[in-house]
């Protein structure tokens, strides 16, 4: 997940930025010498060494969707705000109705400039009666605290920069709640989706959460650093019958775009309200009191109202060439060879599908071609107007 205001070079998947310039070392994660040790191809990504693939990214990618992967997480950036006054500090910088959320439970948020433009979109825990946990993307991790902590004056509330606290571990696949139960005793039947309960995993004190960025069932386990190869090691060898295997950024991509999620700096960005995005169902003006970007975004839904804005949708090509971000999505009498059409919306997420045998893309499209089996759309692909079908998102769903 990477931040919109820059666009350096991106890898070849043309799903997230990598940096090419970076100034000084990037981060490591307590599991990088685990990650060399087992070949990982490791690139910069948002400051941090992070595994790109072990292998075979379509491998892995599959292995997920069958059975299992694991992932090491622990360049998100976590933030843990405290105190009497946390609940009203969060509604207010946030746009969610973070103090309705129950203790244990999660919610999937956004925190927005005064203009109503998105910092960032975030999942915040609610571990204590006044403790929550909020997880930023890697590269908005400094944005969202520097945020957070202004918009902190004048609640009785503290906000805790403890990106060095935790590592992140996620298992993530139907084979995961198998793998998972011969390792802790923890109630993970009665562990709903987007919630939390502190555990104990291959004798590793963990935040336990039922979260994840693929779009199958999975887990997302918070625990020290320290403890990180341990319970890394642990998984590996409870999850090899069920064949597991390691997964790098890249898979964790593609799974991403299969399931229709949102990348920031791709789908999300500071140019965008969440009602451009199609999400302005996560900003809960019903909440008391003010928050910050409320005016604006108050504005942007009734301007969808009156004037909807371009749509994101998913394409699917009916050849072989893969779009990537940026490409102009066209229409008219010239797509497929020809002259006179229009440009009519924007690649944003593009890559081949391992699940589909497709190359697929999400774009955002002007109304009038947004809807699901609009003919004669195509993306311009180095001048060349490619052919491909609008679905409605997501590209995949997991039976459950």
């Amino acid at each position: 997940m990477t931040d919109g205001e820059e666009r350096p070079r991106r890898h070849a998947l043309g799903a997230f930025t990598v940096s090419s310039n970076t100034p000084v070392e990037p981060r490591r994660t307590a599991l990088d010498a685990l990650h060399r040790s087992l070949g990982a191809t490791m690139t910069d990504f948002a400051g941090w060494d992070m595994p790109l693939r072990y292998g075979s990214e379509r491998d892995e990618h599959l292995a997920v969707r069958s059975r299992a992967g694991l992932f090491d997480l622990s360049h998100m950036g976590e933030i843990t705000v405290s105190g009497p006054q946390a609940a009203a500090l969060l509604d207010f910088a946030l746009v969610g109705n973070i103090g309705g959320v129950k203790t244990g439970r999660a919610r999937y948020t956004m925190i927005c400039r005064a203009d109503g433009g998105i910092l960032d979109d975030l999942i915040v825990y609610r571990l204590a009666d006044t403790a929550y946990l909020i997880v930023a993307n890697a590269s908005n991790a400094q944005v969202v605290l520097d945020a957070v902590v202004e918009r902190a004056e004048g609640f009785d509330a503290e906000v805790r920069d403890d990106r060095d606290a935790y590592a992140l571990i996620a298992v993530q696949g139907p084979e995961s709640p198998g793998i998972l139960k011969s390792l802790t005793d923890a109630d993970l039947d009665g562990l709903k989706y987007y919630a939390g309960l502190p555990g104990t995993v291959a004798g590793v004190p963990a935040l336990i959460a039922r979260t994840g960025y693929t779009g199958e069932d999975g887990f997302e386990l918070f625990v020290a650093p320290a403890d990180a190869a341990k319970l890394w090691q642990a998984l590996t060898d409870a999850g090899a019958p069920a064949g597991l295997v390691p997964c790098g950024l890249s898979c964790r991509d593609t799974l991403r775009l299969e399931a229709g999620m949102p990348l920031y700096g791709n789908e999300l960005s500071t140019s965008l309200t969440p009602f451009d995005a199609g999400l302005g169902r996560v900003v809960k003006f019903e909440k008391e009191g003010d928050f910050v970007g409320r005016e604006a975004l108050s504005e942007a839904a009734a301007r969808a109202e009156s004037q909807p804005p371009r749509v994101l949708v998913g394409l699917v090509a009916e050849g072989r060439r893969v779009p990537r971000a940026g490409y102009p999505v066209v229409a008219g009498g010239g797509v497929g060879g020809g002259g006179g059409v229009e440009v009519v919306g924007e690649v944003t997420s593009g890559a081949p599908s391992p699940t589909l045998g497709r190359p697929i893309a999400m774009a955002y499209v002007d109304a009038a071609h947004s809807a699901p089996g609009t003919t004669g759309v195509g993306v311009d692909i180095r001048g060349s107007h490619e052919p491909y079908e609008v679905v409605a998102l997501p590209f995949y769903k997991r039976q459950r």
